[in-house]
């Protein structure tokens, strides 16, 4: 099984806060602005154009590296079901792995987060391809060891997790949490893609049991 990153295993309360603080607007009309372009279902990016017509991401993430206020997040950004969920499914004897669209750097803080614990860890960068793009999901059926139909990708949104993985022919879990899920748990397909839908992770190892008893 393979999980997303943003949302799913990282908190990024703390991440779009400093993104607020960076463009010098107060954390909660930042964060308002950003749920409603999510709940209008625009990309998220277009956040940043609205305080700042003609925001460059990858320009300001240089600047903001430069001025010693990079992006990163850590342990205490983890949500609390993390460690022991992911404990668990090894205890099981699944393959583990965690693969989203992050940075380059955001892949190295996950590999010191995650390195001993999962057997993959893939980031958009490092494959250059990035969610929803089949050629990601490619990706990902490339390098896990099953075929696609016996994968589980693990996600918080519908639109750039559970609809392009199930177009892989993967199972998906959607988990219920964060500004996307919140907004898109109640649609039609969110209610119908998923394998699984969840409120913790801690919920995973004992449905994939089920599931996969029922299916012998």
């Amino acid at each position: 099984m393979v999980f997303d990153v943003g949302e799913c295993l990282v908190d990024e309360t703390t991440e779009y806060s400093t993104w607020a603080d960076w463009l010098g607007v107060p954390r909660h009309t930042f964060h308002a602005m950003f749920g409603a372009v999510i709940a209008q279902g625009r990309d998220y990016h277009e956040t940043f154009q609205e305080f700042r017509p003609g925001f460059d991401l990858d320009a300001e993430r240089e600047r903001r590296a430069q001025a010693g206020r990079p992006e990163t997040f850590g342990e205490d950004d983890l949500y609390p079901d993390v460690r022991d969920a992911l404990a668990a499914l090894r205890a099981d004897g699944l393959w583990l792995g965690v693969a989203g669209n992050q940075t380059v750097r955001a892949g190295r803080i996950l590999r010191g987060l995650f390195g001993q614990d999962v057997d993959l860890i893939g980031t958009s960068d490092d494959w250059g391809a990035s969610k929803p793009a089949p050629a990601f999901f490619e990706r990902v059926a490339k390098v896990v060891p099953v075929e696609a139909e016996e994968m589980l990708y693990v996600g918080d949104r519908v639109d750039n997790d559970i609809r392009p993985a199930h177009q892989a022919g993967m199972h998906t879990a959607l988990v219920r949490r964060g500004p996307w899920a919140t907004v898109q748990w109640r649609s039609e397909e969110a209610q119908k893609l998923p394998t699984f839908r969840v409120e913790s992770l801690l919920e995973l190892s004992g449905l994939i049991a089920q599931f996969n008893g029922s299916a012998r």
